[in-house]
């Protein structure tokens, strides 16, 4: 387990740094566009010069395209329902991944896969739909949605409008049917469904090879050699589909034992709690296990 977490209960539920800042960043933006509308320079509004400079343009002879439009498109929505469901999905597909990735891995994954939907958007969609400029987060939510649904292959998801609970994996392949489906059948329906496609392939390339390309290093610190204890700063073991091939393990010398209230804690016992939230989520760790989880946070920070 690796990163920082905080480990805090809401009706069952846990926030973690990352998946906090980005929806704390997310909405502030979404205000800004809001007010700035309100406000007029001439023919334009402050509204229309900040869509100019951070929405994502199309690429040619006169266009307003600019480099940071990668990053910038992802945290700027059409509107509040647009804003909503995105973040909607962010906070429950992303918090697990966090949880179990760590905050610098996650948070890398999230921004290049909104990265990889935005050139996608770009090279591919002007073959099928005139081009257009793009904003919103959904292609990084769709990468998110892939990953935990080849992390959690089998965890029942609640399927919009039907709410009948499918494995997440067969909820995974639906979502991203439609946006192909969508992609090449709908020219004009001003939904950037090549981004979320392209969202989703960044993710499983990001899955399969992130780790041996050194993508995850962009914003990470070197790795402590040790942390307290017997506790190694390291993936936890997680139930992967057969699509992916799992690290050979580095044995280490055994370590002093970490001691939590007077109880000897194990690597053993570690690695059980994080297989435990692997199998059926965070919720279903019992008091002991979660103060134990805890209290490693502590240690770890």
């Amino acid at each position: 387990m690796a990163g920082n977490y905080q480990f805090r209960g809401f009706g069952g539920t846990v926030f973690t740094p990352v998946i906090k800042t980005l929806i704390i960043i997310n909405i502030s933006v979404f205000l800004i566009q809001t007010l700035f509308g309100m406000f007029r320079i001439g023919d334009y509004s402050l509204g229309d010069l900040f869509f100019y400079y951070f929405a994502l343009y199309p690429i040619g002879d006169h266009s307003n395209f600019y480099i940071w439009q990668l990053l910038s498109y992802q945290f700027m929505h059409g509107n509040i329902w647009h804003i909503f469901f995105n973040l909607l999905a962010l906070w429950m597909f992303g918090i697990e991944l966090e949880q179990m990735w760590g905050a610098r891995k996650f948070l890398t994954f999230y921004l290049i896969c909104g990265v990889g939907a935005g050139l996608v958007q770009l090279f591919i969609s002007p073959m099928f739909a005139s081009p257009a400029p793009t904003i919103g987060a959904s292609g990084s939510i769709y990468g998110v949605l892939l990953a935990f649904g080849l992390t959690f292959p089998n965890r029942p998801i609640f399927m919009f409008p039907f709410f009948i609970p499918i494995p997440a994996k067969f909820f995974v392949l639906i979502y991203a049917g439609i946006s192909l489906l969508m992609g090449f059948s709908s020219s004009g329906d001003s939904v950037a469904h090549f981004a979320h496609l392209g969202g989703a392939a960044t993710g499983f390339l990001l899955l399969k090879i992130g780790d041996s390309s050194g993508l995850y290093r962009i914003f990470s610190k070197k790795p402590k050699q040790e942390i307290y204890g017997n506790y190694q700063q390291e993936e936890p073991k997680v139930h992967k589909s057969n699509w992916f091939k799992r690290e050979p393990e580095i044995k280490q010398e055994p370590q002093s034992k970490m001691v939590i209230n007077g109880e000897e804690i194990t690597q053993q016992k570690i690695d059980e709690i994080l297989d435990k939230i692997s199998a059926s989520g965070y919720q279903n760790l019992t008091d002991r296990e979660k103060h134990i989880l805890f209290e490693l946070s502590q240690k770890i920070k």
